[in-house]
């Protein structure tokens, strides 16, 4: 585990564990489904991952994408890859929506919209919100979609 795996929740916030790469429940959830992808590899820099790491990023990529979507179905999806206070190769995912999203009754915003994310703004919905998020995205990438290779 590294500083940013522990610093954005794992193993608590954990959506699924690759070989080179972690999917996690973004706790400050920006946008409906926003998750954070960290690169397991020991690195500060986005050249510097192992190939390994980059062949795989395709198929979590895919994923993410095939699994958000059937979850929520965005209208645009976000990678951000700021590294600007944690190290560890990064990237905040952002499902984007044109309107306001109604999940486990609560409605989450898209700060920011159609513009770039706003990172400086976040849903605040609590723990039973939150916990309901992780679960249904927890299962939903036990389950293969047709796109996944």
């Amino acid at each position: 585990m590294n500083a940013t795996m522990k610093k954005f929740g794992y193993p608590e916030t954990l959506i699924k564990d690759y070989r080179h790469w972690v999917v996690l429940l973004r706790p400050q959830q920006a946008t409906l489904g926003a998750l954070v992808l960290i690169c397991k590899d020991d690195v500060d820099a986005f050249s510097k991952i192992s190939s390994e790491a980059f062949s795989e990023l395709k198929a979590v990529t895919t994923a993410i994408e095939n699994h958000l979507e059937g979850c929520f179905s965005y209208a645009k999806i976000n990678y951000l890859l700021l590294m600007m206070v944690d190290r560890d190769v990064h990237f905040h995912v952002l499902p984007r929506y044109a309107q306001p999203q109604v999940f486990g009754e609560h409605k989450f915003n898209d700060p920011g919209w159609p513009g770039p994310p706003d990172l400086t703004q976040y849903n605040q919905v609590g723990e039973k919100v939150t916990q309901e998020v992780l679960q249904r995205l927890q299962k939903t990438f036990t389950e293969k979609v047709p796109a996944e290779s």
